[in-house]
């Protein structure tokens, strides 16, 4: 590991001698196991909560033919139109030398605006943007980690009390684990969740195949419409454990300085969407093929539920691998953000430890990385269950998410110059889902919502503060020469 420091004017040397080589170098397909280990973790654990969360969370629907066709529409259509559409095929473009992220966005609006004063407002929404990140990269391990051990319940009933426990026991033993690299990590973690992703995949199918029309019924924009036209304030409420499912989108643009673009792109599309539907679908025929009193029942956990017995135990220990994997992909997010805000003045120096020869944005933050343990095992003990933690876990996401948006709208109009025909139709549809999905959040404040704005509020503050202090300081300097 080499350790490095930004220097006192925001500037890297290690970035600056690799410039635009951040792209890790290897093969293709050892990115991509790669990408998938590190990148995919999060949005790869949403279906052991998100479905359930929708029906059986704080606001529950009944999980008749209408809802459960209307979900899973929504499902797909925001896994299109936020991960496909908005971040991999447009915000990813807005690299900043290889990196992503609210702050890389920042940064390349400044250097190609030369700070113009219309940028001061941009600026601070990127700096409350990567604090929602740091409030999501404390949330989404305990909720990862806490829903996979609650399937342990399932093995033995004697699990239940150790649950929260064990959870800890975990939490403490991935961030100890971190001090190994990206590289390391994804070199382990990599082969495991490709195994993970294709047991997701297969659970689907085996029930897709009793009712494989609900593909047809799911990939209909229709049914989501539907939804909405006679159940509308129910449907906009669900939207908000909706979103549950593309939790982690942001975090495949935090972290393209570790494994770059292409691979990122290629593994979403070509296996890592596919299997999340497939088993999103399986579980939407499991409950729409049983009686409504079985439907009742077993909605409260259809991701277990849908698994076999003569498999259960075996799936659920290599779930509980996928959670611990699932928090990788904020945690590396959260170090390359913190580099970047180091780097333009937003926090003080800190050791960062560069953990590959090969890619300049794998690195370790110890600081960091402790600061987040120390979090996530409090919020561990304080909500003691994923579904409490479901209501904090989504305005996080989807306050950054929004902020993204604003962001891309400055960089698509101003310094890429689209023609108007072109981004403003997109930007539409950006915001129109963003305020959409954040809206239905802010209902669940009361219920959880607080915590990640307290977060959020608490890391914005630091950050200005800091950024004010350093500015002030050096015009007290430049008086005094």
């Amino acid at each position: 590991m080499v350790a490095s420091q930004a220097d006192d004017f925001g500037h890297n040397p290690d970035q600056a001698e690799h410039g635009h080589g951040h792209a890790p170098q290897g093969s293709l397909l050892a990115l991509c196991i790669g990408t998938v280990g590190v990148v995919f973790g999060d949005i790869g654990t949403s279906p052991i909560y998100a479905f359930r969360e929708t029906f059986a969370g704080h606001h529950p629907i009944a999980p008749d033919p209408l809802h459960i066709k209307g979900v899973l529409s929504l499902v797909f259509w925001s896994m299109m139109i936020v991960v496909t559409i908005k971040y991999v095929f447009t915000i990813m473009k807005a690299d900043n030398k290889g990196e992503g992220g609210s702050l890389a966005l920042l940064a390349l609006i400044n250097r190609q605006t030369d700070g113009a004063k219309w940028t001061a407002p941009i600026v601070m929404l990127g700096v409350f943007a990567t604090a929602l990140f740091y409030g999501d990269s404390m949330i989404t391990p305990a909720m990862s980690i806490l829903s996979a051990a609650e399937g342990l319940k399932y093995v033995s009933p004697g699990f239940s009390p150790w649950i929260v426990p064990i959870a800890v026991v975990i939490i403490g033993g991935l961030f100890a684990f971190q001090s190994r690299g990206t590289a390391k990590v994804g070199q382990w973690f990599g082969p495991i969740m490709v195994f993970y992703f294709a047991m997701l995949a297969a659970l689907g199918v085996l029930h897709l195949i009793k009712m494989p029309t609900i593909i047809f019924d799911v990939i209909n924009p229709l049914n989501a419409l539907r939804f909405f036209y006679v159940d509308g304030f129910r449907a906009f409420v669900a939207m908000g454990t909706v979103v549950l499912a593309v939790t982690g989108a942001e975090a495949l643009y935090a972290d393209m300085g570790h494994f770059g673009r292409r691979p990122i792109k290629f593994s979403w599309l070509w296996f890592v969407m596919p299997a999340l539907m497939l088993n999103y679908m399986g579980q939407g025929a499991m409950i729409l093929s049983m009686t409504p009193a079985e439907a009742q029942a077993t909605i409260r956990d259809p991701f277990f539920l849908m698994v076999p017995d003569m498999i259960s135990t075996p799936v659920i220990i290599l779930t509980i691998f996928a959670a611990i994997i699932a928090s990788q992909a904020v945690i590396s997010g959260a170090f390359s953000l913190t580099q970047q805000a180091i780097q333009l003045g937003f926090m003080p120096r800190l050791s960062i430890l560069h953990t590959s020869e090969k890619a300049a944005g794998q690195i370790y933050i110890p600081a960091i990385n402790w600061a987040l343990a120390i979090m996530v095992l409090l919020l561990v003990l304080f909500f003691q269950s994923s579904s409490n933690l479901a209501a904090a876990y989504g305005i996080a996401v989807t306050g950054a998410m929004f902020i993204d948006t604003c962001l891309i709208a400055v960089v698509l109009l101003s310094l890429w110059k689209w023609p108007k025909w072109r981004a403003l139709p997109l930007l539409a549809l950006f915001f129109v889902v963003g305020l959409a999905y954040f809206g239905a959040n802010l209902l669940q404040v009361p219920d959880g919502g607080w915590v990640p704005l307290l977060i959020g509020l608490i890391i914005f503050t630091l950050l200005t503060t800091w950024s004010r202090g350093r500015a002030l300081m050096r015009e007290r300097m430049a008086e005094s020469t």
